[in-house]
């Protein structure tokens, strides 16, 4: 579908155009550092009202600049110049930090591409000091997907068939503060020289090939897993939810058992990053349904049982927790991060029920087991002292004698 169509993990991740790292071999990048053992996987809530996937991963862009002026000067041609007359600059989201210049008309504004179709640009990326960090002659991405640098998605729709502009992009919407090593700096802009090739219609779902639905759908997963290691959690969703969408899409294609089973494993990875993400953004209930979606499938996949365990524990839910992540750690008996866990949520646990038995203690009266201890027991309200109750029988005692020998007189 792209032209950095390479099978995943291949020298094309790199590019600017993607803006992806390359990824090692063994995808050693811990998805959750230090506090979750997860690992990026070399493969791997729709309607949920607090699920994060529906919202609209990229800036409103401004609207279509206006026509330029008559007695305007031609713009110059160049790669990395800065911004001249402030009448041929389009402010794309009115912060300044996101510019577009024509520097060859195109065919008019009907020729347009739209949202979901698959453009191809030729692409040159400069730094402000002239260095050229990337050259792509055939670059082709879906638009609006995210599957390429923001400032490209968000500049792209406004070309002209044929047109060629100068995009001028804050860190932003480029590489950020990380930057990418070793050619691009952190916090660097860029200068991007583009122009727009073609533009088509998307490839039906519904008529790809096992092995292209699974190809797709694994792009889309990984540039998921970029953006979640760009801590663009966001994003990392809309991607995830892109990639599952192609997954559920309806096909007109028979598929064989092995690529109807590489698409459940797709599936899984992109569900578990996916709550991964949604944990981060403290987004409990979509994260737990992803979780159990993925529990669906594979009961016992410790990934999803050990971010299942962290959701309830998140919630306060302890008691659920723990005998969640004890059955993950009887499917790894050797995985620190699951002990600690456990032993953390075990202690909580101790303390919760703790402030629960001190509060019941209270609100029912009882005294606190600190207290003073007393030096004897409480008398009953209805006991009486014994000397007074010997007191009583012997008077009885002498008043019955009397009552006789009264009698024996009479």
């Amino acid at each position: 579908m792209a032209s950095s169509g390479e099978e995943p993990g291949s020298g094309s991740q790199d590019r600017v155009g993607t803006g992806t790292e390359p990824v090692p071999a063994a995808e050693a990048a811990p998805l959750d550092t230090a506090e979750d053992f997860e690992v990026l996987e070399e493969e791997e809530e729709e309607e949920e009202d607090d699920d994060l996937s529906e919202l609209p991963p990229l800036e409103d862009v401004a609207r279509p600049p206006a026509p330029p002026r008559e007695d305007a000067q031609p713009p110059e041609r160049g790669g990395g110049d800065a911004p001249g007359d402030p009448q041929e600059w389009l402010d794309v989201l009115g912060s300044g930090l996101l510019k577009k210049k024509t520097l060859v008309p195109g065919q008019g504004v009907d020729t347009r591409p739209q949202k979901g179709q698959d453009v191809t640009i030729r692409l040159k990326a400069t730094l402000e000091d002239g260095t050229v960090v990337e050259e792509d002659p055939a670059l082709t991405f879906t638009l609006g997907d995210c599957d390429v640098l923001q400032a490209l998605d968000l500049c792209v729709q406004l070309l002209e068939m044929g047109e060629t502009a100068l995009i001028v992009s804050d860190a932003k919407y480029c590489y950020g503060a990380q930057g990418r090593s070793p050619d691009i700096p952190p916090n660097a802009s860029l200068t991007l020289e583009v122009e727009l090739l073609a533009a088509r219609d998307a490839p039906d779902l519904e008529l790809l090939s096992g092995k292209e639905k699974i190809h797709l759908a694994n792009r889309k997963r990984e540039r998921g897993n970029y953006f979640y290691q760009q801590a663009d959690y966001v994003l990392a969703i809309n991607s995830y939810d892109i990639a599952l969408r192609i997954i559920g899409s309806n096909s007109k294609v028979d598929f064989s058992p092995d690529e109807e089973a590489e698409l459940l494993d797709v599936k899984v990875k992109c569900l578990n990053n996916l709550a991964a993400s949604q944990l981060k953004l403290d987004h409990y209930k979509a994260a737990l349904k992803s979780c159990n979606l993925v529990l669906e499938h594979q009961p016992e996949n410790i990934k999803a049982l050990f971010r299942k365990g962290k959701v309830l524990a998140q919630q306060g839910e302890y008691r659920e927790a723990i005998p969640i992540l004890k059955a993950a750690l009887k499917l790894e008996p050797s995985n620190k991060t699951i002990h600690a866990e456990l032993s953390k949520l075990v202690k909580k646990h101790a303390d919760q029920r703790n402030v629960e038995t001190e509060m019941y203690r209270k609100m029912l009266g009882n005294p606190s087991a600190s207290g003073t201890p007393r030096k004897c027991k409480d008398k009953l309200p209805w006991s009486i002292p014994w000397k007074w109750l010997f007191g009583a029988t012997a008077i009885a005692l002498g008043g019955v004698a009397l009552s006789v020998v009264i009698a024996a007189r009479n």
